[in-house]
């Protein structure tokens, strides 16, 4: 088992500070618990934290940290839900908020140059003036980062139609244990030249190296957009609705469903548009031009009548966002249900969805606890809570068969046990339920090229 510092040396201190001047690195007891605790509501103390300005000052941290075999802990703005970020082995934590930079947007190589602590909404902005667009859109989009959505390949509700990060990064510079910079891909929409070091790169969490700059895909920016929320009897409506929809031949830019206890959740959060009979909700938006956008509402509208819907509600332009709202506030209205969450973010092929969900609610049901699920309907990425109040006696191993018992059934469907989180610490223990020994072998041995000391965000699965 690796040994790692238990606490900075003199000199070590001392490294930190010099390297990171004038407020960019933090030893006191208040900086170090701010940043050892990410949106999984886990937490850790590490040793110092510190706020690189350039590679440089990356590619000496790392260096460094080889020769000291210092734990290592890339973080953002810390919206990821596993735990990715908790300094578990404690080490350096560091924060790349300082590289913010929007360094280039090309209108005739559709690309743009970032830096990892750029904004995603902001870059979103950035690129929507020159009239191109990036297509991911995590919920967390107005706070977390480009850096960020890479380490954990982001996907979003716009993944329906266009995908999810790793389909948008074309090249990566990135800083490797030892101080060594890497550039991967570049500019070219194609390249098969060697293997795919940056789709590996992508997605690994912080536990191969540290990204300093993307190069992203853009693409023409829509001409307009249009929403449409609308309501079911139950889940098995949705389901209907959903394929009266595919069925007209209409790929949707993105389709988000919500269960009955989701309302639940948000009626008692905010005002809200359906009706007492509103048993489930699909939310769907489709872009183009002002020609196609038009048609393709009318082709849904028509689509719908073959199904029974409780109200349909639509928007177009910026009048959308109000009904958007209500899918981003999802995570914040579901403690309405109980004070305690098992959060998870399985994935099922589509045709089992609705299969899914139902065996989800009746695990629920057997081991009391409440099981909210909502998501993204369109590519099979369900979003499951487990709801449930851990000052009651019991609930809380009722909770963790719960999401066991979710995990099981999710991989008996044929689905994964992540869709976009990852692993990070609250699914480490359950990876082998997926991968193989031979898998999970391989994964390890490529770890070991790149970090031969295991001091890149240790403590994690991938």
């Amino acid at each position: 088992m690796k040994s790692y510092p238990d606490k900075l040396s003199r000199s070590q201190h001392k490294f930190l500070q010099n390297l990171f001047p004038d407020g960019d690195s933090g030893f006191t007891k208040g900086e170090l618990l701010s940043c050892g605790v990410d949106a999984s509501r886990k937490h850790a103390k590490p040793l110092a934290l510190v706020k690189p300005s350039s590679v440089q000052q990356v590619s000496e941290l790392l260096a460094w940290a080889q020769k000291e075999r210092m734990p290592i802990y890339p973080r953002a703005r810390a919206t990821n839900k596993v735990g990715g970020c908790v300094p578990v082995k404690k080490g350096v934590v560091v924060s790349m908020l300082g590289m913010d930079s929007i360094i280039d947007i090309d209108a005739q190589d559709f690309v743009a140059v970032v830096q990892p602590g750029v904004i995603t909404a902001d870059l979103q902005k950035g690129v929507e003036a020159k009239g191109l667009f990036y297509p991911p859109d995590p919920a967390s989009l107005k706070i977390s980062t480009i850096g960020g959505n890479i380490a954990t390949c982001a996907g979003g509700m716009r993944a329906v139609k266009y995908g999810v990060t790793r389909d948008y990064v074309l090249g990566l510079e990135a800083v490797l244990p030892g101080g060594e910079v890497i550039n991967t891909g570049g500019r070219t929409h194609k390249n098969v030249v060697g293997l795919d070091l940056t789709r590996l790169m992508v997605g690994s969490a912080g536990t191969l190296g540290l990204i300093t700059k993307a190069t992203l895909k853009l693409l023409p920016l829509p001409e307009t957009s249009a929403s449409m929320l609308i309501g079911f009897k139950d889940l098995s409506g949705c389901l209907k609705g959903a394929g009266a929809v595919f069925g007209c031949g209409i790929l949707p830019t993105a389709m988000e469903l919500m269960d009955h206890n989701t309302l639940k959740a948000l009626e008692m959060h905010s005002d809200v548009p359906w009706s007492g009979d509103t048993g489930g909700l699909l939310l769907l938006k489709i872009d183009g031009s002002q020609e196609s956008v038009t048609t393709d509402l009318h082709q849904i509208e028509k689509a719908l009548l073959s199904v029974t819907t409780t109200f349909i509600e639509k928007g177009s332009g910026d009048q959308q966002e109000r009904l958007w709202e209500l899918r981003r506030v999802i995570s914040p209205a579901a403690f309405n249900l109980a004070p305690d969450k098992q959060g998870e973010d399985v994935a099922v092929p589509r045709g089992k969805v609705a299969q899914a969900i139902e065996e989800y609610h009746e695990i629920g049901r057997k081991l009391g606890v409440i099981v909210l699920c909502f998501g993204h309907l369109g590519d099979g990425n369900i979003h499951v809570s487990v709801m449930y109040d851990k000052s009651a006696s019991g609930q809380s191993d009722s909770a963790l068969k719960a999401k066991k018992a979710i995990f099981e059934k999710t991989l008996a469907l044929g689905g994964t046990l992540s869709g976009e989180h990852g692993i990070g610490l609250t699914k480490a223990d359950y990876v082998g339920m997926q991968l193989g020994k031979t898998e999970l072998k391989l994964m390890s041995g490529i770890k070991a090229i790149f970090d031969p000391h295991n001091i890149m965000n240790p403590g994690k699965g991938v």
